[in-house]
Parts: C-alpha cells; sequence; structure tokens
C-alpha cells in the first residue's frame, strides 16, 4: 500500500518528464551554424566571437505529438489535390511606376510575395523602397525598426513625396505590426529591417539567428494567407552575403541585391534569386540628391567622354540580363619597383585578370610579369560577363604599347587558356548595341558568325581567332 504523498510525488515526476524540456544552444550570428556549447572561432565561416547563447524548448511527449496526426481526419480546407484539377490563373501583378524594379522582378509584385533586399550600409536600399512607397498609387504600410516617424518624414520630404496613402508605423514586435496590417488592409508591406524585428516567442535578442528566422516565418505565413506582398530589407555582413541564417533566403520568394561604389553616383540592382521570373536582369540606378534615378541607357553613361585617344582603354560589349552594354575598361600597365609586382582590378575578378596576363605572357609572349597591372571598369559598376576577356586584353596590350585604341572600337569575346578566342552568346545584340551608338568597328569571335548577316548592320565585323591575330591587328 503506497502513501498519499507517494503516490503524489510520482506524479509530479511523470508530469515533470512530459513537460517541454529547456535547453540552450550556441548560434553563430554571421552564419547561423550552431553548437552545444560555446566557442570562440566559428570553425563554418571564420569568424570569432559570433556564438550567442539560444533558448530552445522541445517537447519529449510522445502522446502529444501522436495525437497531432493520429487523431480524426483533418477538417481543414486545405486538402491534398491532384495537379490536374488545379486550375492555374492568370496572376496579376502590382506594376509599379520604377521600370527598373520591375524588370528585375520579372514584371511587377506577385501577390503574396516575400521580397528580400540586401545591400551594404549607406548604399540606399530605404531610400529605393521608400521612393516606391511614395509613388505606388495603393496603400502601403511602412514598418521602420531603424528609425523614427518624424525621420522618415524628413527623408521623404527630401525625395519630394506626399503620399496620403502611405503609413509609416515604427515597431519592432511582430504581433503588434502585424495586428496593424490586418486591421489597415494594405495592399504592400515594406520591413525596414528583419534584423530589427522580434517575436515575443523566441526568448533572444532582435537580430540573432532564431529571432530571424521567426520573424521571416511569422512574416512568410501572413503574406501567404492575406494575398499580400511583402518587401524585407535584410542587413549584410563584411564578406558581402546576407546577415542572419541561410534558411532566411530559402524562405523569401525573391532575393535582391542592391550594390555599388558609394564613391561613385550609379547603383546596381541584381537578382539573385526569383520564383516567378528570371534571375539574370538588372536594374541600373543613379543616386541624385533627391533620391534614385532610373537609368534607361546605361551605355552612354558608362562609356567616359575624352578630347583625344589614350592608351590604356578599351570598349567592352556586354550582356547584363537581357540588356546589352557597352563599357569602358582602363587599364595602366607600368614598371613595378617592388620584386613582387602589383596587380588590382576594380569592378572584375581579379583571378581571371592574373589569368589574361599569364596567357598573354605564355602565347603572345609579353612582359607582364615585371610590370605592375591596374585594372578599372568605368562608373563603379562590377561585371561578371566573359565577354570582357577580349577588350580587357586589348586594353593591356594598349598601356604596356602606350598604343591608344580608336574609340569607335568595341570588342565582344572571351579568352581561352590557349590563347583563342572563344564564342559568347547573344552576340547580335552586341552588334547591335554597338551599331546604334556609332561604332565603327567591333571585334568577335570566327566561331560567332555563324548565322551573323554582317549586311544588316553598318558597323564592320573584325573576326578574329588568336590573340596574335588581335595583338598584330590592333598593334602592329
Amino acid at each position: 500500500m503506497h502513501s498519499p504523498l507517494l503516490i503524489i510525488w510520482t506524479a509530479n515526476i511523470i508530469n515533470a518528464k512530459r513537460l517541454a524540456k529547456v535547453k540552450t544552444i550556441f548560434a553563430c550570428t554571421s552564419c547561423g551554424a550552431t553548437s552545444p556549447k560555446w566557442i570562440g572561432k566559428c570553425p563554418h565561416c571564420g569568424e570569432w566571437n559570433t556564438y550567442i547563447e539560444e533558448v530552445l524548448s522541445k517537447d519529449t511527449a510522445t502522446e502529444a505529438k501522436d495525437k497531432a496526426w493520429k487523431g480524426e481526419p483533418a477538417t481543414s480546407s486545405n486538402r491534398p489535390v491532384a495537379l490536374p484539377d488545379i486550375k492555374a490563373g492568370e496572376t496579376q501583378r502590382l506594376v509599379t511606376p520604377d521600370g527598373e524594379l520591375n524588370r528585375v522582378l520579372g514584371g511587377g509584385i506577385v501577390p503574396g510575395s516575400l521580397v528580400l533586399i540586401g545591400g551594404q550600409p549607406g548604399i540606399g536600399k530605404s531610400t529605393l523602397l521608400l521612393q516606391l512607397a511614395l509613388e505606388l498609387p495603393v496603400t502601403i504600410l511602412y514598418v521602420s525598426g531603424e528609425e523614427s516617424d518624424e525621420q522618415i518624414k524628413m527623408r521623404a520630404d527630401r525625395l519630394g513625396g506626399q503620399a496620403s496613402n502611405c503609413y509609416i508605423l515604427a515597431e519592432t514586435n511582430t504581433n503588434k505590426l502585424l495586428k496593424h496590417a490586418q486591421n489597415l488592409k494594405p495592399d504592400l508591406i515594406i520591413i525596414d529591417s528583419i534584423q530589427t524585428l522580434s517575436s515575443p516567442h523566441i526568448e533572444s535578442m532582435p537580430g540573432s539567428v532564431s529571432q530571424v528566422r521567426e520573424c521571416a516565418g511569422e512574416l512568410q505565413r501572413f503574406a501567404k494567407e492575406q494575398h499580400i506582398p511583402i518587401f524585407i530589407i535584410g542587413h549584410i555582413t563584411k564578406e558581402g552575403s546576407i546577415a542572419g541564417p541561410k534558411l532566411l533566403e530559402h524562405i523569401v520568394d525573391a532575393v535582391l541585391q542592391f550594390e555599388g561604389d558609394r564613391n561613385y553616383t550609379y547603383r546596381i540592382l541584381r537578382t539573385i534569386k526569383n520564383r516567378f521570373g528570371s534571375t539574370d536582369e538588372l536594374g541600373i540606378y543613379e543616386m541624385q540628391a533627391d533620391g534614385l534615378r532610373e537609368v534607361s541607357n546605361p551605355s552612354e553613361l558608362l562609356l567616359s567622354q575624352k578630347d583625344e585617344d589614350l592608351s590604356g582603354s578599351a570598349i567592352a560589349a556586354t550582356i547584363e540580363g537581357m540588356r546589352p552594354m557597352l563599357i569602358e575598361t582602363q587599364a595602366l600597365v607600368s614598371t613595378s619597383v617592388y620584386s613582387s609586382p602589383q596587380r588590382s582590378a576594380t569592378g572584375f575578378d581579379l583571378r581571371r585578370l592574373n589569368m589574361l596576363l599569364a596567357v598573354l605572357e605564355k602565347r603572345v609572349g609579353l612582359p607582364f610579369a615585371q610590370n605592375d597591372v591596374f585594372l578599372n571598369l568605368a562608373g563603379g559598376i562590377r561585371v561578371d560577363d566573359p565577354a570582357m576577356d577580349l577588350s580587357i586584353v586589348s586594353a593591356l596590350i594598349s598601356s604596356l604599347e602606350d598604343v591608344a585604341i580608336p574609340t569607335d572600337v568595341c570588342f565582344a569575346g572571351e579568352v581561352g587558356l590557349s590563347g583563342e578566342i572563344r564564342a559568347v552568346n547573344r552576340v547580335e545584340q552586341r552588334i547591335q548595341e554597338a551599331n546604334r551608338l556609332g561604332f565603327k568597328e567591333i571585334y568577335i569571335s570566327k566561331y560567332n558568325t555563324k548565322g551573323v548577316d554582317p549586311g544588316r548592320y553598318d558597323i564592320e565585323l573584325k573576326v578574329v581567332s588568336k590573340l596574335q591575330e588581335l595583338y598584330f591587328s590592333l598593334f602592329k
């Protein structure tokens, strides 16, 4: 016969085991990696002192888990549907007055979508979205966790907007801001920024891995259920990746990167991920005193105006997304005063530059090993198009030989390790853009001539197959 105290004590132990066990983990605020104990250096991203403690609740009661799916049949209206029975309607996108943003998003804003915009501090992320909120003729809720209402009002006055349909909310609690959004029923929500939000369901600091993950999940559920698109501004790390867990980029429907050199006026909006459009598009803006201005014809702006021919300059016919652009590449080759020559590239991959220098040294016999080499793309933009190779090697040889390339000549071709000039995609668009801007000659690979009719253009097509042919054609 057991005593009543023993029975009560046993029951308390059983109930305690069924209750949620609370445990803590340590998560890296830079990459999101977790560890059961604190460590100084993250083994995944290599950052120091980025691990912080987070509280996790884990329900170990198997009975509660079984009841979630072993009970009565589901009564929810959301049931499995056969694929042929699904009626796909035409999605009505919200077309914005910003043509560059429409291009990047694939034609406009999709209802219920979640869009993440990242970029360096001060690059213009908040300006871009506030300018969008002031120009759109729909109801917009602008949620700011970094600025007060008065500060946003001052920035809106500088942008020259007085939209009565734009509502400002300075709030960081997700429960409160979603309640306001539920009552207001806006057509678009802007969050500035995800790292300042905090959910009351998570016991950790704003900006931590668990808070960013939970807040993004709540915003995603709200966007899908209410069919309201949400723009989220995200901070980035010093390496350039978006801060927080990688899960954040997987949750959202589109990831946009706003980049540019702060010493220049041009800004580029790139698509990193897009579930509703192409990931090859980009938008170009010019930062002015009254906000961002769309650049509809970047070729004319990215070509410098000079009165005389100068050595070390060549024009590249590139393709960014669906848009052809002509960009000036500038190179400087000078005698090195150190035992190890310097290599510097602005707007271009430094490893690719070293490869091109090695090809010129090996295949053409030019002495670049004893010279300092500096490369710059005019306008402060970054381009990864392989067709830039031909203009870069031309600029390098021009600077080395101190022979100027005519200003009415441009280049489009990829350089291989054997010194061959390889074909590039969509060469006809490059030729048309160069022809439209008044260029007289364009150097392309001979493997790009198939299907191209030279009689259609006023520009002369210079066909080369190896770097030696380019060298003797331009400089000998």
